[in-house]
């Protein structure tokens, strides 16, 4: 195994300037070798809002690269409304930073983006991963029900809106989901800015946008090659996990996974497994 460089947690934030005039803030940390994974967040998602215990269980074996796209958190620009601009540029920050195949895993509105990048520059993807997520143009994802959306784009939402949103209404994944907000909240130096409310709207416009009900849009999916792992939770009600079987349908090459007891944060709340189960797809 490849020396380990940093933890989630110790692991500093750079800058790069790439050709598209933005300065992109990411961190790599992780194994020195190996094909990097790069992780795409969720609705006002940054680098901060990710599991450290999750990170640091991937890391053992790989190159691990967080970024915060256009406009959101410590990057430059504003953030665009749709998720045909967000995986541009994603791909841009690939080139300035020199990453030429990628494992890639997109989380929510980050796997709308990590859908796009693998139909739109197949052969930066080495293999996929789609955690809570859905496909443009599917039944029934037009937008989130009125109190997922009042919760997520309160301006300041916080434990208690993500206790409602990303966790099952069962004691079990509450208390879960209380132990990953003391995990997101440990690192104590050089966090994250907090996105704006452009950010918020303008992720919230994409959502709609990728799911305006459109049948033939999901025929995309077939051209998605990678080997791809959809996963979510039993229970999520953001994004139920029918889309994720959907999804497993139509990708030519994929598996899926539902999580247990679980809502949209099951990969924080089942983090040991789900890292297991990424390292085990990914090897």
């Amino acid at each position: 195994m490849a020396e380990l460089n940093g933890t989630t947690n110790t692991a500093r934030t750079q800058f790069v300037e790439a050709p598209n005039g933005i300065r992109y803030a990411y961190r790599r940390f992780g194994a020195a070798t190996g094909t990097p994974l790069l992780l795409l967040p969720r609705f006002r998602g940054d680098m901060d809002t990710w599991d450290p215990a999750l990170l640091d269980a991937l890391a053992g074996k790989r190159p691990i690269v967080l970024v915060d796209n256009r406009g959101v958190s410590s990057t430059s620009g504003t953030t665009p409304s749709t998720i045909a601009e967000m995986a541009r540029d994603i791909i841009a920050f690939c080139e300035a930073v020199t990453l030429s195949s990628i494992d890639l895993l997109g989380f929510s509105l980050g796997g709308f983006v990590a859908q796009e990048i693998a139909l739109i520059r197949p052969h930066l993807v080495r293999r996929l991963i789609l955690a809570a997520t859905s496909p443009q143009g599917a039944p029934d994802i037009h937008g989130w029900r009125k109190d997922i959306a009042d919760a997520v784009r309160l301006d300041e939402p916080g434990g208690p809106q993500l206790l409602y949103t990303f966790f099952k209404p069962t004691e079990t994944s509450q208390a879960a989901g209380l132990e990953y907000l003391g995990r997101f909240l440990s690192r104590s130096e050089d966090r994250d800015v907090a996105s704006t409310l452009q950010t918020r709207d303008a992720h919230y416009d994409a959502v709609c946008d990728w799911g305006i009900p459109d049948h033939s849009k999901l025929q995309r999916l077939t051209g998605i090659r990678q080997p791809t792992f959809v996963c979510n939770g039993d229970a999520d009600a953001m994004i139920p996990p029918r889309f994720s079987h959907l999804m497993g349908g139509l990708i030519p090459d994929a598996i899926v996974k539902i999580y247990p007891d679980a809502g949209h944060g099951f990969l924080f709340q089942h983090h040991a497994e789900f890292a297991k189960d990424v390292s085990a797809f990914l090897d």
